[in-house]
């Protein structure tokens, strides 16, 4: 048994290390497609345009699999969130014994009785959040949907000394969005999926331990 635990032991750390050169994403896959293979040329009979042209006249903007398509990167969120709650009351109550004469009971008659609640309570929270993202980033055609509608993906990856920047995305782009030049705004993407991640030794530092992570979720206090 120790045996077979030595010889897991390299797979678990080439595991983990291929965790920490590759973050997990959660954009639409596969992350690029290739065009599909073209038809077989035919004789065009003298012609200079085959049948498996583009058309004369067309432009290029991306509709088959396999085309690229540029997109800026114009994300900007802004959100704030205040609440404020106070309530109070007061309530007293008094309870005495007068002296009469004649009265049986004489003996409460120094007697009073009284209460008295006083309860408040205020509360005030506050949120806000203000994100920005710019950038370009070409993505690839990897379906197109029943409507016409094209679902890419696409990642860029920069390299910095010793470490590494990750930059993906992927969604659904309406063919009519798209520019003569081929680019569309990131706003104008359906069910967007922006990622920036990095790995190295600057990203290890900012990362809490397992150890510590582990007391964090274990320990009540």
């Amino acid at each position: 048994m120790r045996a077979l635990h030595l010889a897991l032991l390299p797979v678990l750390l080439l595991s983990s290390a291929c965790s920490l050169l590759t973050p997990p994403t959660a954009v639409h896959q596969p992350m690029t497609a290739r065009p599909a293979p073209g038809a077989a040329p035919v004789d065009s009979g003298g012609s200079i345009y085959g049948s498996s042209s583009r058309p004369l006249f067309e432009d290029r903007r991306a509709r088959l699999v396999g085309d690229t398509i540029t997109v800026n990167l114009v994300e900007k969120t802004q959100a704030s969130k205040s609440a404020n709650a106070s309530t109070e009351r007061k309530n007293t109550t008094d309870v005495g014994f007068s002296t009469a004469v004649g009265v049986p009971g004489k003996f409460l008659a120094p007697l009073a009785v009284g209460a008295s609640n006083d309860t408040s309570f205020s509360g005030k929270g506050a949120a806000a959040a203000n994100n920005a993202f710019t950038g370009t980033i070409t993505v690839t055609v990897i379906e197109v949907l029943p409507n016409g509608n094209l679902l890419v993906s696409g990642e860029k990856q920069i390299a910095i000394n010793q470490g590494q920047e990750f930059i993906r995305f992927s969604g659904v782009i309406n063919p009519n969005n798209v520019t003569s030049s081929n680019t569309v705004q990131s706003v104008q993407v359906a069910d967007a999926r922006v990622e920036y991640k990095a790995t190295g030794i600057i990203d290890e530092a900012q990362t809490m331990g397992w150890l510590s992570r582990l007391f964090l979720n274990v320990l009540p206090f």
